[in-house]
């Protein structure tokens, strides 16, 4: 253990016998831990820092705006609202494919690319 591990776990021991943690939010429940095994190292601060400040990159919210329109579909049973929800949908899907095709991935890569985003996003 290094000298600021040590530091750090006498800090925590510390404030625990103060009773400084008691109030500490979530306490008693289990650990919510994300896999990010699959994001660079040197990455991962930044991912997290982006994920729970609500910014993502553009082609996670056209996946978001595309999977709401596609389950809000499902649920539509008006003819009208139907096709206009399809429309959006239809033009979500155009935005989403002009810009992947601007940052040069080819299908395969957006498939593979697909599931690691929809892995990251259940995270």
């Amino acid at each position: 253990m290094d000298a600021i591990t040590a530091m750090a776990e006498n800090k925590i021991k510390e404030a625990v016998e103060n009773g400084e943690l008691d109030d500490i939010k979530g306490k008693g429940r289990p650990l919510h831990l994300e896999d990010l095994s699959r994001i660079p190292e040197e990455l991962r601060a930044g991912y997290i820092l982006l994920k729970n400040s609500g910014v993502l990159p553009e082609e996670i919210n056209l996946k978001n705006e595309i999977k709401k329109l596609e389950d809000l579909l499902d649920y539509c049973y008006d003819d009208k609202e139907y096709r206009k929800i399809k429309f959006k949908l239809n033009e979500k899907i155009l935005h989403y494919n002009i810009l992947m095709d601007k940052k040069g991935k080819t299908a395969a890569h957006l498939e593979y690319e697909n599931k690691i985003l929809d892995k990251l996003q259940k995270g």
